[in-house]
């Protein structure tokens, strides 16, 4: 391995030169600080991390903390997650992935330890344990999720609430009037993860504004799991012809369930999906969605976060705007429920 000896030998400075130039302890001219870069790349240099560390106070590595439930859709997370390793990493940063359930004491490991620098927190519920403990520390921090408080805070998220709103507004333009909610499994509600409740918030609103009838059943998901609900959702509203899906693993058991009831999508009944895009357009029929912009969730975190670690960072909450992308899943109600 090159050492930083070697590096001073190529660039015809001393070693602390060479030191001075990684760390920017000291101001050093242009030209000298040129051609120790010069050298860096040439020869291949990369400095030891844990002496980095101690040298500038800082780890260069961000605590991403993303409890992996068995009643969340895995994917979307390890996506967003995946978003803001790469993100992270063109800015010179390192991702520690946290996936264990231990709430605060995940974040007092972090900030007591100096593993990180910062932290990322996915998975956030409307009164979240660990957001005390997050604005009692000077550590940098952002949420992608909305708690119920966002003060101090910095959150990012997809806007939610106006996301279950323009699924209600697309199906009533159709006529739909019996609006049927698939959420997500129970416990996601028993959390008050954010954005479920969120969601059914905008849903609920929207649909009440516009006189629709809604509905909201979570769900497991699979396929025995969603037969119980959609046997319960018909008997309790047996006029209903539009379905809202919120839970990825329920949406082809459901496409299943209603094409051996004789409904045809979207002649006899319409659905819409909030989903990754590949979940919707792979499905036996391509649903009209909203999608799930993991992608653009993971980046903005981590830019919002290194903003606060190089100090021109302010809290802020971030929503981005939903979209709706029609495809083949929805259509006028039919004659007698319009």
């Amino acid at each position: 391995m090159v050492t930083l000896a070697e590096v001073a030998q190529h660039a015809g400075v001393s070693a602390s030169t060479v030191s001075y130039v990684l760390s920017g302890k000291r101001s050093i001219s242009a030209t000298t600080r040129l051609r120790v870069e010069q050298s860096i790349r040439e020869l291949g240099y990369h400095p030891n991390a844990g002496a980095r560390a101690l040298a500038s106070s800082r780890s260069n590595i961000i605590a991403l903390m993303v409890p992996l439930r068995t009643d969340m859709y895995v994917p979307v997370m390890m996506e967003i997650a995946i978003a803001v390793a790469t993100t992270a990493r063109t800015h010179g940063y390192d991702v520690l992935l946290l996936t264990g359930e231990e709430g605060p004491d995940a974040v007092r490991r972090v900030t007591g330890s100096g593993l990180a620098d910062a932290m990322i927190l996915m998975d956030v519920e409307l009164d979240d344990e660990r957001l005390p403990l997050l604005r009692g520390t000077d550590q940098p921090s952002v949420l992608i999720g909305l708690p119920a408080d966002t003060t101090g805070l910095t959150c990012v998220d997809l806007d939610f609430r106006a996301t279950g709103a323009l699924c209600v507004e697309h199906l009533a333009m159709l006529g739909h009037r019996d609006i049927a909610v698939i959420g997500e499994a129970p416990a996601v509600y028993e959390r008050h993860t954010g954005f479920a409740e969120r969601t059914l918030d905008g849903l609920r609103s929207r649909a009440q504004e516009l006189g629709v009838r809604l509905l909201h059943r979570p769900c497991e998901g699979g396929y025995d799991a969603m037969a119980v609900t959609l046997a319960r959702i018909l008997d309790e509203r047996p006029g209903t012809t539009g379905f809202v899906v919120q839970n990825e693993s329920a949406v082809e058991p459901l496409l299943a369930l209603l094409r051996q009831q004789g409904r045809a999508v979207p002649e006899d009944v319409s659905v819409v999906a909030i989903c990754p895009d590949q979940v919707a357009v792979q499905a036996s029929v391509r649903l009209t969605s909203v999608a799930i912009p993991a992608q653009e969730m993971g980046r903005y975190a981590v830019e919002h976060l290194v903003a606060k670690l190089d100090g021109r960072g302010t809290d802020e909450v971030v929503l981005i705007a939903p979209e709706l992308t029609v495809r083949a899943s929805t259509g006028p109600a039919p004659a007698r429920a319009s």
